[in-house]
Order: C-alpha cells, then structure tokens, then sequence
C-alpha cells in the first residue's frame, strides 16, 4: 500500500503544480491551426506513441480536426527504419504528408529529444523540419532539458516529483492533459456519448 499511496499523493503533486499557463498557451496553438483548417502530426515513441494513437482519435472525432501519427502505420515506419533508420522516420514521413505553415506537430515525449545523448534523436529531425517549413511544435514532455521544451511554440512541463517515476508519469499526464485540451470550450466541437 506505501507505494500506491506515494504514486497517488505523486500525481496529486504533479496537478497542483503543472503550469496552468503553459497548457493555456497550447490550447491557443491548437485553436489557430484549427481556425486555418490546419492539420495535428501526433509524435512520440513507446509509451507516447500509444498516446498519439489515441490522441489522433479524439483530435479528430471530438475536434473535427484533420490529425495522424506516423506510429499508426507499421508498414510505412517500419520500411523507413529498415531502409532511412530510425532517425529520419518522422521527418521523411512529415515531407511526404507535405506538412506546411498551416499544420503543426503534437510531440508526446518523456525527456524530448536530446541531441548530446543521440535520444529521440527523430523527434529532432521531426522538430526542425517543421521550423523550416514554418509549422508550429508543441509538445507534452517530462523533462525541461529537451529539445522539445527548448525548440515549440508551447509546450506542457510535467514537474519531476520523484525521478524514478518520470516515465510513468510523463506518460499518464500526455493522456489526462491531451483529455484536458480536447473538452476546452475553444478546441471541442462534438460531444461525447457518455
């Protein structure tokens, strides 16, 4: 019982410390895309990569806006990472899907990409891509050394409350805040059935 007590009274921390401005200003991205009938491109890898499955579903279901994961595709992402490598799979799946200034990317990421460590090092490439054609990066992370946190137009901060649980709860927080985004009265369009 100790370590579900600590998980919890750990995520109750988290909520009453996360940057409420922060998930404001993303909110904001995200309504101007909307408004310039632009597209979400969904990024992440393991965990995250599973968020943006089902972030693409809501995004488009409750929002009516027009949003992908390149995770979705096996076939494609896994003939890219065998004939491109893992590093350019989202930036070369991004020129195809012709992203451009209209459009943005939605990272879900733990740590964001660091070029140092060569970690997420597709995030990256995914991350300067979209700067060169001018679309704009937002992103839900947990860590603010990354090269996510450092490189969007908006990005959320999970607050590191314990170090060992980063992970599991940088992942948990990508769904309760992408949750959180997509009932804000300037992003939902439809309504739920429950």
């Amino acid at each position: 019982m100790d370590f579900i007590e600590k998980h919890l009274l750990e995520s109750s921390k988290i909520i009453s410390e996360i940057n409420k401005g922060s998930i404001l200003s993303v909110i904001d991205v995200i309504s101007e895309v909307k408004k310039q009938n632009g597209r979400i491109f969904f990024l992440g890898a393991g965990g995250s990569a599973g968020n943006a499955a089902h972030a693409v579903n809501d995004f488009r279901k409750l929002c009516n806006i027009e949003s992908y994961s390149p995770t979705d595709n096996v076939s494609e992402l896994t003939a890219r990472v065998n004939d491109e490598g893992w590093e350019t799979v989202f930036s070369e799946w991004l020129k195809v899907s012709k992203l451009n200034e209209n459009d943005m990317l939605f990272i879900f990421s733990v740590g964001g990409g660091n070029k140092e460590k060569s970690v997420s090092v597709n995030l990256i490439h995914a991350i300067d891509y979209a700067k060169k054609v001018k679309s704009k990066v937002v992103g839900i992370v947990g860590r603010d050394g990354g090269y996510t946190f450092k490189n969007s137009d908006a990005c959320i901060l999970v607050p590191n409350v314990n170090p060992e649980s980063v992970t599991p709860h940088s992942e948990a927080f990508q769904a309760l805040l992408w949750h959180l985004i997509i009932t804000h009265p300037k992003i939902k369009q439809n309504k739920t059935k429950w």
